[in-house]
């Protein structure tokens, strides 16, 4: 009896001592984005494929043992929900967050983390964005907490510009933005970048309009119309891009659309035939560039989610197997060890090498330009959401040539 009680308590003992690790069994990165709302579609859309690169990872073994585990958080947009969610996220212990539609969520997101790190230095917070774009982030607001695995809006300008500028068609651009700071960034760039490639181009509009608010698009429309205008420039996202791209082919708008997110869900549905050959879009995904092992990837993807969802968020796909990479090294997942792994780490990526910039957290990647046209003509074996139209690669851009100068002055914990 005496045996048998000292082997039960020892065995109480051990479950004890290994219920904390059950705690922990998966490693969880909290998704703080809007999954309500006007942009809930681009929050959905880039939870499910944040998720099902987790799957991928989990089913090859996981990390050091465990699983990834990304849950969704509703920010609804907004800054301040955001704030609220990352309390909750810290009191769950989450130590990672990832985040990407709206700078201005970033913005807040990017100073509690610093300042949760600095008062809790045990209880570190690694904040990966995966699409918020200010360059700010990156410059004068770098942090070490902080890696960023899109290209900046400035960096996709350098791209879209250098191709705008050996159309000698283009004369007159207007500009039409979200009013925050992606929106300001996008305007600010695009004025700086055309008069230093082409100053004969005019700039024959700039506006502003509210984030998430407009439903009717059709007043900015007529503008620029009356401006005569052959080519806009816009950084829209979301319903934004949805609702402008169809309000331009109800008003019979003649005019060229050079975009961020032209491919983002929605967005081609929405164009359908007004689009072709007049969308262009900027960035680090194109389908009909793609070979060999992505395209294998892509088509699976699209196999198990459905032909309507495009996997155009590859900045996830590097965000965690680049994540997955710096632990293994690490042998941790102490967010200050597995920062040091991802400074400066060079990755074969879905369209070729990224490396991550050690001096500014910015991961510095090949960027494509596309049109919007036809499927199945030449250049163009895939369409998009089903639509019958795809996107033919215009040029691609290699990374260091996107690669802008950084100010950051990056402080070490």
């Amino acid at each position: 009896m005496k045996i048998l009680k000292l082997g039960l308590l020892s065995l109480a003992a051990c479950a004890t001592f290994v219920s904390p690790a059950r705690a922990e069994d998966s490693i969880k990165i909290a998704y703080i984005d809007p999954l309500s709302g006007l942009m809930a579609a681009t929050g959905e859309h880039g939870l499910k494929e944040f998720q099902y690169i987790a799957e991928q990872i989990n089913a090859g073994g996981g990390v050091l043992g465990r699983k990834f585990e990304v849950i969704g958080f509703d920010n609804k947009l907004s800054p301040q929900e955001s704030l609220q969610l990352f309390s909750k996220v810290t009191d769950q212990g989450i130590r990672y967050i990832t985040q990407g539609n709206g700078s201005s969520v970033a913005g807040v997101l990017i100073d509690a983390v610093n300042k949760h790190n600095a008062r809790e230095p045990d209880k570190a917070v690694l904040f990966l964005n995966y699409a918020a774009v200010d360059p700010d982030f990156t410059n004068s607001k770098c942090s070490f907490w902080h890696f960023r695995f899109d290209a900046n809006s400035d960096m996709k300008m350098e791209a879209l510009t250098a191709y705008m500028a050996q159309d000698k068609k283009i004369q007159k651009v207007y500009l039409l933005n979200q009013d925050y700071q992606f929106g300001h960034q996008v305007t600010r760039a695009a004025k700086e970048m055309l008069a230093r490639r082409r100053p004969d181009i005019q700039i024959v509009g700039d506006e502003l309009h509210p984030l998430a608010r407009i439903k009717d698009f059709s007043p900015y429309l007529s503008k620029i119309k009356a401006s005569g205008a052959d080519s806009v420039i816009t950084g829209n996202w979301g319903s934004d891009l949805a609702l402008l791209i169809k309000a331009a082919k109800e008003a019979g708008l003649s005019v060229n659309f050079y975009t961020y997110y032209g491919g983002v869900i929605g967005s081609p549905t929405a164009m359908g035939e007004a689009g072709a050959e007049r969308v262009k879009v900027v960035s680090y995904y194109s389908a009909n560039a793609a070979s060999g092992a992505t395209e294998k990837w892509i088509n699976e993807f699209k196999k198990k989610n459905g032909t309507k969802m495009e996997p155009y968020t590859q900045a996830a796909r590097n965000l965690l197997e680049m994540l997955a990479r710096a632990m293994t090294e690490a042998k941790s997942t102490d967010p200050v060890a597995v920062a040091k792994k991802l400074e400066g780490m060079r990755y074969e990526g879905p369209f070729g090498e990224v490396v991550m910039r050690a001096a500014d957290h910015q991961l510095i990647q090949p960027l494509f330009v596309d049109t919007f046209t036809k499927a199945g003509v030449q250049g163009v074996k895939y369409d998009t959401e089903d639509t019958g139209y795809g996107w033919r690669n215009e040029a691609r851009v290699e990374g260091p040539r996107t690669a802008t100068p950084t100010s950051c002055q990056m402080q070490f914990p």
